[in-house]
């Protein structure tokens, strides 16, 4: 038996000790009697005769690998080993060499060097290889989240328990997760939770904040700390993220607090600042990722509140710390512009990272594009590490996903067209984990997503390491994994066709016909008429086809052009399902090709060929609703309003629609006993096809919902064909037509003026933009003004009128003193003086991510008039002539009018 002696620094660093490990056993299992040796070897004695020696290092570090490298003994034929990079070389004098860049590049060339004497069953000769990852950080995300909410605690707020999260306290579950990411390179996990801190520290200032019991508060640190270490021997981070500003329940009470609160308060700002603190010197490896929105207004306090208190915090926590790391700050891009927070904060923290997400909160192309490119791309410009968040992934659930094509060019594009350098990957079952949504067999237990999606982790992380690898290689290593799995490299070939084809279905369908590319959509449930029609109704996301997909026709504006034989531009709704319907087929093709070449695996492969097969309904059930919606938007536009022209469109549509209910019902046959629910967030938010996501979470209880709306569809029809005029026409209201624009001259340098329509941002700090505007508001000019400043200290607006004029000032429904609030007569007798008491148009304007805004009309005469509300931001939407008749209506957005035609389906 040959004697290896395997050598290394004194005290070496966990991860390291953690990667000579993997060397022992990899070479016992060779055969090899291993030998460990705190090393005193250097250049000139390192030989030995007749006996191997194997050395691991750092070479920042190792006295033997600098002077090595010194007299040119090491030399490197790549880029030299730096940070995570390491290489594996043969040196004279029978010795063998890992340099590593740093503690994890040590580590992962141990892994490397495992692997290859695995294989071979010896070590490797002649070894000259080096390698480092193209992206620094590269990770999961797994959430301390539940798919209900508990009252009355809000949306994200778990206090940590083994009732809620049993998996949390399961330490064979984490090594096997841990030792997964190890396998793919991952140095990072992202844990997500609303507020962290009244489960893991507790406060002698604030008792009330614990929300856990002792013996809950024990287990939780003490399970914390050992996840914590046993992550850090793998050369893995763990990075606790929580929202701003939410507070403990019990914290909340005693102070008489909302839980969510958007402002900083000396009490919340003292006590989240020694949560931090506490939290630090408990943990000091373990990393923050900080969302300043969805609570805290981040565009106003968010220097304030990332300065103050979280990096004070964590600077108090590690100020008697001797970490080897200073432990990294990762500050969410979400409802913020995190530019001027990074640029505020650099100086008293370096290592700070910033993230946005990919393609929102769905998969829909590599190409991102717009607006959200411009993002990234000013995020990847900042002295910071960029991160992308592939995030949610609401059009993939709940089928399995793994086409490592697709992936691949994703990866490419984070690099290239975001310029990111870290991966923030979430499952593909988030609000669930660690649990698969696939329906056991009786008294089985649940599939675990590792288990199930090891594809969707290995494909995203590989690219992560590496984007560029060859194509063709690709799918030979895809291949010959899979051809593990399943028995035999048939199989193999031909499952990977499959996930390739069938990978391509539901971000395509997604980015052409979706209403938005959030959490609120479950696109495998399908869409109603409605919603493919008239889409405004439903509060339709802009960003999904002007940033997170290659340029393309909606389906109104492709019958415009259609109709008006003008050019098309993009992909067109018919490009986008003759290329989904031959995915799909090209899928179940291959699915079918690969079942009798499989020898193992079986009872998964038959779960996968089930998926693929509800994937090609799913595209059945889009395909002829699109072309349903197609013929019913061409009798809209041909019709003019003599809707009795033209039924034979409606009744080529109707027989698209039962086509697709057809498809929907072979759907919820097939998931029927496959599948526990389609959903993972089964919350309000879920409103995308039908509102309420406990209710309708699967395809069976949607199915009827459907059937009602073909029901209805041949219902009108018949009406139409008839001679009867549907009720929906009979009691049509006069159209409403834009305002008159009056004259005026704004004096104030600090304000600016700006066009009101869809689009439009409505402050000159942030990026704050009107999603849906009433009809009579749509191209009035209003004028805009630092929100920051009108929240703090209040704005003053100077204009001049040339003609008496009613001004239009929007308040926005919010009791919350940043906002301004509508007059009053029961706090000022003069409230009613220039009219403006009751809104004319309620909810006449909506934004992204803020409260409704109410219309009011403000009388004023001709001349200089200076407004001068007091502190509170509000909005100036226009200013027309004083004798415009403003009809009063409850807006409330709902493009609800005949010409949409959802009378039709209702």
């Amino acid at each position: 038996m040959l004697t290896i002696t395997i050598g290394h620094d004194s005290r070496p660093a966990p991860r390291v000790e953690y990667g000579i490990r993997l060397l022992q056993e990899a070479l016992q299992q060779a055969g090899y009697d291993v030998r460990l040796q705190e090393a005193d070897w250097s250049w000139d004695n390192y030989r030995a005769e007749d006996e191997i020696r194997l050395y691991a290092g750092s070479r920042g570090e190792s006295a033997l690998l600098q002077e090595l490298e010194r007299r040119d003994v090491l030399l490197y034929h790549t880029e030299a080993p730096a940070k995570e990079g390491f290489y594996l070389c043969s040196l004279p004098g029978n010795l063998t060499v890992v340099s590593g860049g740093n503690d994890s590049g040590v580590l992962y060339g141990c892994q490397e060097l495992a692997e290859r004497i695995g294989k071979a069953g010896k070590l490797p000769k002649d070894l000259a290889y080096g390698d480092a990852p193209d992206f620094s950080l590269r990770g999961p995300a797994i959430g301390l989240q539940k798919t209900t909410v508990e009252p009355p605690r809000q949306t994200y707020e778990y206090p940590i328990t083994p009732g809620r999260f049993p998996w949390f306290y399961d330490r064979a579950l984490w090594l096997d997760f841990l030792n997964m990411l190890l396998e793919q390179r991952c140095n990072i996990i992202y844990l997500w939770s609303g507020h962290p801190f009244s489960s893991l520290v507790k406060l002698e200032d604030y008792p009330e904040a614990l929300e856990v019991t002792e013996e809950e508060f024990a287990l939780n640190v003490d399970t914390f700390r050992w996840l914590a270490e046993e992550a850090d021997r793998r050369g893995i981070w763990l990075v606790l993220k929580f929202y701003n500003i939410h507070i403990p329940l019990p914290f909340a009470e005693k102070h008489g607090l909302k839980l969510h609160q958007p402002k900083p308060l000396p009490l919340t700002g003292d006590y989240y600042k020694q949560s931090i603190a506490a939290f630090v010197r408990s943990f000091p490896n373990v990393g923050l990722m900080v969302c300043l929105g969805e609570a805290l207004q981040g565009q106003i306090y968010g220097v304030e509140w990332f300065n103050d208190t979280i990096i004070a915090g964590l600077l108090e926590g590690l100020r008697h710390s001797d970490v080897k790391e200073k432990p990294p700050i990762i500050l969410r891009s979400h409802a913020i512009e995190p530019q001027k927070v990074i640029e505020a904060a650099l100086p008293l923290y370096p290592n700070l990272y910033t993230e946005a997400k990919y393609n929102g909160e769905s998969l829909t192309t590599y190409t991102p594009r717009g607006k959200w490119q411009d993002i990234h791309n000013r995020l990847g410009s900042l002295q910071t590490i960029h991160i992308v968040n592939v995030h949610i992934l609401a059009n993939l659930e709940p089928f399995r996903y793994g086409a490592p094509a697709f992936i691949q060019k994703c990866m490419q594009a984070a690099k290239y067209r975001l310029k990111s350098n870290g991966l923030h990957l979430y499952p593909l079952f988030f609000w669930d984990w660690p649990y698969s949504p696939d329906k056991p067999e009786e008294g089985a237990p649940r599939l675990r997503q590792i288990d199930r999606d090891w594809i969707w982790y290995a494909a995203w992380f590989r690219y992560a390491w590496n984007p560029d690898r060859d194509p063709e290689a690709e799918r030979h290593y895809w291949s010959g994994l899979l051809a593990e799995r399943y028995g035999s490299r048939e199989a193999g070939e031909a499952i990977l066709d499959a996930y390739e084809a069938a990978g391509e279905c539901a971000p395509k369908l997604l980015r052409r016909f979706g209403i938005t590319e959030g959490n609120r959509q479950t696109m495998s449930l399908g869409m109603t008429m409605s919603q493919l029609t008239n889409p405004e109704r439903h509060m339709p996301w802009p960003d999904l086809w002007e940033s997170q997909s290659p340029q393309g026709e909606r389906l109104e504006e492709y019958v415009v052009r259609e109709l008006g034989k003008e050019p098309h531009v993009g992909e067109t709704p018919l490009d986008i399902i003759a290329d989904s319907e031959r995915h799909a087929q090209d899928a179940l093709e291959a699915i079918d090709r690969a079942a009798g070449a499989v020898t193992r695996g079986r009872a998964e492969f038959e779960r996968l060929r089930s998926d693929v097969q509800a994937i090609r309904e799913m595209v059945g059930v889009y395909a002829d609703k699109v072309r349903a919606a197609i013929l019913l938007l061409t009798y809209k536009h041909t019709v003019q309003d003599d809707y009795f022209q033209r039924t034979d469109l409606l009744e080529r549509a109707g027989d698209y629609m039962e086509s697709s209910l057809n498809s929907y019902r072979r759907l919820t046959s097939l998931t029927d006993d496959t599948y526990l629910f389609a959903n993972s967030m089964q919350t309000p938010q879920r409103k995308v096809p039908i509102r309420n996501g406990m209710e309708f979470r699967h395809w069976r209880e949607c199915l009827p919902v459907y059937e009602q709306e073909l029901d209805r569809f041949r219902f009108h029809v018949q009406e139409l064909k008839s001679g009867t005029l549907p009720e929906a026409l009979k009691n049509r209201q006069q159209p409403i037509s834009a305002l008159e624009q009056a004259s005026f001259t704004l004096l104030s340098g600090h304000a600016e003026t700006f066009r009101v329509e869809k689009g439009a941002e409505v402050f000159t700090d942030g990026d704050i933009h009107i999603v849906g505007c009433a009809e009579e508001l749509d191209g009035l000019t209003g004028v805009r003004f630092s929100q920051r400043e009108a929240g703090l200290r209040g704005i003053a607006l100077e204009f001049e009128l040339a003609e008496p004029a009613q001004v239009l000032i929007g308040y926005f429904n919010s009791k919350d003193q940043q906002w301004l609030q509508a007059p009053s007569l029961e706090e000022n007798t003069h409230a009613d003086d220039m009219g403006g008491y009751e809104p004319l148009l309620k909810k006449g304007l909506r934004l992204y991510a803020y409260p409704s805004v109410n219309v009011h009309a403000f009388r004023f005469d001709a001349g200089r008039h200076t407004l001068d509300f007091g502190k509170g931001a509000y909005l100036l939407l226009g200013v027309v002539p004083a004798g415009q008749s403003i009809r009063p209506r409850n807006v409330e957005h709902k493009n609800d009018g005949v010409e949409t035609l959802d009378w039709l389906y209702e």
